[in-house]
């Protein structure tokens, strides 16, 4: 019974310490980002700077190791978009 108290007691200090830090808040949100998505503006750029497409929405962005393929889904639809400048904020 012993260890099991101090085992929780451990935990929650080391979750208490955690919450405090910047980098606990970005694990989270990215956490929440990839269940359930986050309200974002995507806008599409060519290569000489002009801006070609705005997307809003909630969603999720996923970008390919690469860095030439942006993909997420928005209404049920999936957008691919290759070899273009994307630029995502959460509004």
């Amino acid at each position: 019974m012993k260890r099991k108290l101090v085992i929780t007691a451990a935990a929650m200090a080391v979750l208490f310490v955690l919450a405090g830090c910047e980098s606990w808040d970005r694990t989270v949100k990215d956490i929440g980002s990839s269940v359930k998505g986050l309200q974002r503006v995507a806008t599409v750029y060519d290569q000489g700077g002009n801006a070609i497409k705005t997307y809003k929405g909630k969603f999720d962005v996923e970008v390919n190791e690469y860095g030439n393929k942006v993909k997420f889904d928005l209404d049920g639809k999936r957008v691919l978009i290759y070899n273009a400048t994307v630029i995502v904020e959460e509004e």
